[in-house]
C-alpha cells in the first residue's frame, strides 16, 4: 500500500456505504470555487482509499479563504431540500448512521422530519432524552415543519451535511483549492452531502469549536452575506448534530 493514501475499510452496513461516501466527495468537489474536498483514488463494495493529507495548522489567512470556498460550494446549489449526491441513489449515512434524503419541497419538512425526528426518537428509546426532552423537540419540529421559518429567499445549498472541526483538515502546499498559493489550506473529508440550508454547515463548525470560526464566517459574508437573524436560528441548526450525537452518531 503507498503511503501516500489511507484506506477505510470494514462498514457493517453493505456496499452502500463507501460508494455513498465517495459520491458525496466529488458533487462537493464539483463545485466552482470551492474548497478543497479529499481526493478518492479508489471505492468498492468494502473499503474506500483516498489521499492522504499531511497535518497543518489552520491559519486565520486560511480559515478566510475557507469561509470564501464554502460559500462558493454552497451557491453551487443541490436539486432540492434533502437531495443527496448528483447521481446518487443508494442510502445515505452521517458517521455511520444510516439517514433519510429524501427531496422535499420545504426546509422546514425535511430538517425535521428527515433530520432531527428521527435521531431524537432513537435517543429516547436509548434512554439518553427522556419524554419531556421529546415533547420540547417535538412542539419545536411541529413548528419548522409547518413552514415557520421557510424563507423564500433562501434555496437548497451544497452542503457538507457533518461539518464538525474533525470533518476540516488543515494542511500546508497549496494547490488547487481554497488557497492555490502555497499557503495552508482546508481539506474536507467524512461528508453526509446533500441539499441543505447553508447555515446548517456554519452551526456545525460554532458547535464543534472550529479555529478562527471568526476568519472563516468574515469570508463566507464576503461570498454570501448571511439573512439577518442568522445568529439566533444557529440553535435550531445545532438541533441535528446534536441528535445525532445523542443517538450514538459514530457507534
Amino acid at each position: 500500500m503507498s503511503a501516500d493514501v489511507f484506506v477505510k475499510r470494514g462498514s457493517d452496513h453493505g456496499p452502500d456505504f463507501f460508494r455513498h461516501e465517495a459520491a458525496g466527495l466529488a458533487w462537493l468537489a464539483a463545485a466552482p470555487g470551492g474548497p478543497r474536498v479529499v481526493e478518492v483514488t479508489g471505492v468498492d463494495d468494502d473499503e474506500i482509499t483516498l489521499e492522504k493529507i499531511p497535518a497543518g495548522r489552520a491559519t486565520a489567512d486560511a480559515a478566510l479563504r475557507f469561509g470564501r470556498s464554502l460559500a462558493a460550494m454552497h451557491d453551487a446549489g443541490a436539486a432540492a431540500w434533502g437531495a443527496p449526491a448528483d447521481g446518487w441513489a443508494g442510502r445515505c449515512f452521517i458517521g455511520n448512521r444510516p439517514q433519510e434524503c429524501r427531496p422535499t419541497d420545504s426546509w422546514g419538512e425535511f430538517y425535521a422530519e428527515q433530520r432531527v425526528r428521527p435521531f431524537v426518537r432513537i435517543a429516547v428509546d436509548l434512554g439518553v432524552l427522556d419524554g419531556a426532552d421529546l415533547a420540547a423537540v417535538e412542539r419545536a419540529c411541529d413548528r419548522v415543519a409547518a413552514g415557520e421559518l421557510d424563507h423564500p429567499g433562501d434555496t437548497p445549498a451544497r452542503i457538507h451535511g457533518d461539518l464538525w472541526t474533525g470533518n476540516v483538515l488543515w494542511t500546508a502546499g497549496g494547490g488547487a483549492g481554497a488557497a492555490g498559493d502555497g499557503g495552508v489550506e482546508a481539506v474536507l473529508i467524512d461528508p453526509a452531502a446533500h441539499g441543505g440550508h447553508r447555515e446548517t454547515d456554519l452551526a456545525m463548525l460554532a458547535l464543534f469549536g472550529a479555529p478562527h470560526l471568526d476568519h472563516i464566517l468574515r469570508g463566507y459574508g464576503e461570498v454570501r452575506p448571511l439573512r439577518e437573524g442568522w445568529r439566533e436560528r444557529v440553535p435550531l441548526h445545532q438541533l441535528h448534530p446534536l441528535a445525532t450525537h445523542s443517538a450514538g452518531h459514530g457507534a
